[in-house]
């Protein structure tokens, strides 16, 4: 049976926030996403750094996940640990293809349980940007953010089949719907110009919820 989600409550846990930066005199996008999850900070810090739980919600991991070590996540990105400092917050080179960006995650104690801190920076394509925006990626960790939420509630693993199936139902659409808006908004936030951010973010819903051709 396919997850039960509320696309409007379950998009609005995120909060969305988009900077500019530079990393060696190279300009850089940063996309920041957060959300407090109802759990305890050692619980969280497990689920986002154990190999055995991170298929559970996310994707299957190898290699070192120790300070200096290289790890791969089955079919996306690898990378090197960087930082660990458990259980407050991780940095990892995030290498996907021919491309380097740099991923943080902060967990911080908050009244209601943990409060995650998710920084995305990469190196600025301005014909990509322009295109797509920072929902590129910042749907994808809104997704993601989603499926931990669900696997902490529960404990049990995500069923790759019915994650799949919701995400082209009408709620799965919805929700791509309303992060792509959301991230577009932060970008209008950081003084991109509204109706290309907008119709930017218009593209990546498209994106994500455009079945692949047969």
């Amino acid at each position: 049976m396919a997850p039960v989600i509320d696309p409007a409550t379950t998009a609005g846990l995120v909060t969305r926030e988009v900077r500019d930066s530079s990393r060696d005199g190279v300009p850089t996008k940063i996309a920041v996403a957060r959300r407090t999850y109802a759990a305890e900070r050692a619980d969280l810090w497990d689920a986002l750094t154990s190999a055995d739980r991170l298929p559970r919600w996310f994707l299957p991991v190898s290699g070192d996940l120790t300070v200096g070590g290289r790890y791969q996540l089955e079919g996306n990105a690898g990378g090197i640990v960087e930082r660990c400092a458990a259980p407050e917050e991780f940095a990892v080179t995030w290498e996907f293809g021919e491309t380097v960006s740099w991923l943080t995650v902060h967990l911080t104690p908050a009244d209601d349980g943990t409060t995650l801190e998710l920084v995305h920076e990469a190196p600025v394509d301005p014909d990509f940007w322009t295109q797509y925006g920072p929902g590129a990626t910042g749907v994808g960790w809104d997704l993601s953010l989603m499926g931990l939420g669900l696997h902490l509630a529960s404990g049990a693993g995500l069923n790759p089949a019915e994650v799949e199936s919701w995400s082209t139902s009408p709620e799965g659409v919805e929700f791509a719907r309303l992060a792509s808006t959301g991230w577009a908004d932060a970008a209008v936030a950081a003084g991109e110009d509204a109706d290309q951010a907008r119709a930017a973010g218009e593209r990546t819903l498209a994106f994500y919820t455009t079945p692949p051709e047969s």
